[in-house]
């Protein structure tokens, strides 16, 4: 996020995209409802599904799945021809704003329309509602990234953000919700293949060199690893033999889970690290015991960049230990001893080598979070990023065009599928499906259909649908629901039972590599 979560009641504007945040972030969702309803500020939610938040939303646009693009150049269409943009702001703190006018400018409202399915004065409405807010924040998540043009889509946003003016300002930004705990702090820390903690490259001589001298170590790699979407072809091709998954459920939470499956199978060597034997787990040639959250000390680094203490308040299980000492055990035994005394002492580790993290040690976390960047000990934290400068400088504008989905409706599939979670369950239900209470809120998958749809199919609320794709089926009882749109079903992907992964497209982002999991495309009968 560029921008706090507090920050949201003082918008004067909020555009949601992509994000059933009522369901998925209820914290969150509860601060965008105060600013509606005590600071009166517009609301516009985008998505194929009429979710709860829409009862506060000045304006509702229901695009078709995988249209994003076109509706946000749309709009920047309508900015640009009316003269609602920032001009300052563009002259002063922008580049490349000529192409970002010639790109957009093919996309009237009237031809995006016909590519989203939205009103062309509806989104006339929204371009000047979010133009003219004095300041207007974007919320979005895996609504807007999990598309093979998932990358764009975010480009797009802070296209439309930057033309405003409305980065770099107290209550406007940016701001993808993470979809977990600790996401940011993963990240932070290196959890990607192409960065050591704090995101600098592993391609750069100098951070190999600290990171070398810091560690005891010569000669760090320069390449770029792989992401989970890529490891698993790489073992089906054999250029893989042993995968050690930490915390993750993939056999669940992949796209096209069957595939995943048998790789993970074809494995010599399958490590799980977890708090409780998932389906991935279960595949495992090792399995090591891990302490939940409630069971260690250590940091969490949430969505809004505040970097907080965790702190123990149970003894972990007989049997397990701390996901730290795991790994420190593991590394000694293979050859690098690794011989930390506390997560302190791995934290102060981390802030010695990652500059956002410098200024934030223990001792200050005793008084509450702290956001980065924070480089100094005497640094208060940032509340809000690119105040006067963005960090490349000057903020580029780059421009995006629609592409369709990978995978569209046809004769023998004609149903978009898009998956999402529900309120009561997180995730895989690795957690959630084992507490009693959630359980009993939301005990099966239900697929969602709309009324015209059941109708013409058939199918009646209760009754048990098979929902088949290209890739596998499942069978899950159905519910008839005013959230849903003719054309379009929606599946959670929490139950094992009826994994919705088993129907989605592996088709990748080329950039960030992460999976369509929001559109494919299906058949939906009567069992």
């Amino acid at each position: 996020m560029t921008n706090s979560i507090a920050e949201l009641e003082d918008a004067n504007c909020i555009l949601v995209i992509g994000s059933n945040t009522n369901e998925n972030h209820p914290v969150i969702a509860a601060r965008i409802k105060r600013a509606v309803r005590f600071r009166g500020a517009d609301l516009i939610v985008v998505d194929p599904r009429r979710q709860d938040l829409v009862k506060f939303a000045k304006l509702y646009l229901r695009q078709i799945p995988g249209t994003d693009i076109a509706l946000l150049n749309a709009m920047m269409h309508v900015i640009i021809r009316d003269n609602l943009y920032d001009a300052a702001y563009v002259a002063e703190r922008t580049e490349n704003f000529e192409a970002l006018k010639e790109t957009v400018a093919a996309y009237t409202p009237e031809r995006a329309e016909r590519i989203t399915g939205i009103p062309a004065r509806d989104i006339e409405a929204a371009a000047r509602m979010y133009a003219q807010a004095k300041v207007a924040s974007i919320v979005y998540c895996m609504g807007i990234t999990q598309h093979t043009v998932g990358t764009d889509n975010v480009k797009a946003l802070a296209n439309l953000a930057m033309l405003c003016g409305n980065v770099g300002v107290w209550g406007g930004g940016v701001n993808p919700l993470r979809g977990q705990n600790n996401v940011q702090g993963a990240c932070d820390m290196g959890g990607l293949p192409n960065v050591f903690s704090g995101y600098q490259p592993v391609t750069d001589e100098a951070a190999r060199k600290k990171m070398e001298a810091a560690w005891g170590v010569s000669n760090l790699p320069a390449w770029v690893g792989k992401t989970m979407t890529e490891m698993l072809p790489a073992i089906h091709a054999g250029e893989m033999k042993a995968l050690y998954i930490i915390g993750e459920n993939p056999a669940l939470s992949d796209a096209d889970a069957h595939h995943a499956i048998q790789a993970m199978q074809k494995l010599e060597l399958l490590v799980v690290q977890d708090i409780f034997l998932t389906e991935t787990g279960k595949l495992a040639h090792v399995v090591l015991p891990a302490a939940s959250f409630a069971e260690k000390d250590g940091t969490f680094s949430n969505t809004e960049r505040r970097v907080a203490r965790v702190r123990r308040c149970i003894p972990p299980l007989p049997g397990t230990k701390p996901d730290w000492q795991i790994i420190c055990e593991l590394s000694t035994r293979m050859g690098y001893p690794m011989r930390y005394a506390s997560p302190e002492e791995i934290f102060e580790e981390i802030r010695t080598v990652t500059p956002s993290y410098a200024g934030i040690t223990y001792q200050r976390l005793e008084a509450g979070g702290i956001q980065w960047p924070c480089p100094t000990e005497e640094h208060p934290g940032t509340v809000f990023l690119h105040k006067d400068r963005f960090a490349r400088g000057l903020g580029m504008f780059f421009p995006v065009e629609h592409k369709d989905p990978a995978e569209m409706p046809d004769e023998e599939f004609p149903l978009y599928l898009t998956t999402g979670r529900l309120l009561y369950h997180y995730h895989t239900g690795t957690m959630s499906r084992r507490a009693p209470g959630l359980v009993e809120k939301a005990p099966e998958c239900r697929v969602e259909l709309a009324a015209a749809d059941a109708a013409r199919l058939g199918i009646a609320e209760g009754d048990t649908v098979r929902v088949r794709s290209r890739r596998g089926e499942i069978t899950a009882r159905a519910t008839i629901s005013p959230k849903a749109v003719a054309g379009t079903v929606f599946l959670p992907f929490h139950f094992a039972e009826a994994a919705a992964n088993k129907l989605t497209n592996a088709a990748l982002d080329p950039v960030c590599k992460i999976p369509e999991f929001k559109v494919c495309a299906v058949q939906v009968t009567k069992a």
